[in-house]
C-alpha cells in the first residue's frame, strides 16, 4: 500500500516538474507568463517538501513536520545538497503566496529559473529510484 502511495506521489511530482519546466522554456516573458511559472513553482514546492517528508518518515525520521524541519532532515539524510537554497525557496514561496509585487515576482521568477527548478529536479532525481514498501 505504501509503495502505491509513494509511486503516486512521485508521479504527481514528476508531472508538476514537467509543467514547470515547460513554463520556464517559454520564450515570451510577460507578466502572465511570470505569474504562471510562479504558480507552478508554488505547487512544485508543496509537492517536494511533502514527498520528502513521506520518504523521511518511511526511513524512520519523525522530525520532518514542517517544510523547514523537513529540509533540515533531508539535508542530514543527503536528499538535498544545499540546505540554504531550500530555506531561500521557502522564503520565496512565502513571499509569492502572501503579497504581489511585479518587481518581486520578476526576481522570484529569475530565481526559479536560475536555481529553484534545479534544486527541485535534483531531489526528484534522488527520490525516483527509492522504494517505499
Amino acid at each position: 500500500m505504501k509503495q502505491l502511495r509513494w509511486e503516486e506521489k512521485l508521479s504527481d511530482f514528476k508531472q508538476a516538474l514537467d509543467r514547470l519546466e515547460e513554463g520556464l522554456k517559454e520564450e515570451s516573458i510577460n507578466p502572465l507568463m511570470i505569474d504562471g511559472v510562479i504558480q507552478r513553482f508554488e505547487f512544485n514546492y508543496e509537492l517536494a517538501w511533502k514527498v520528502m517528508k513521506f520518504f523521511l518518515e518511511y526511513q524512520g525520521i519523525e522530525g520532518a513536520k514542517s517544510p523547514r524541519t523537513t529540509f533540515r532532515e533531508a539535508f542530514s539524510f543527503g536528499l538535498i545538497e544545499n540546505g540554504d537554497d531550500w530555506i531561500d525557496m521557502l522564503k520565496d514561496r512565502n513571499l509569492t503566496s502572501h503579497t504581489y509585487d511585479e518587481e518581486r515576482a520578476k526576481r522570484i521568477y529569475d530565481k526559479i529559473k536560475q536555481k529553484h527548478f534545479d534544486n527541485l529536479k535534483s531531489v526528484y532525481e534522488k527520490l525516483k529510484d527509492e522504494e517505499v514498501e
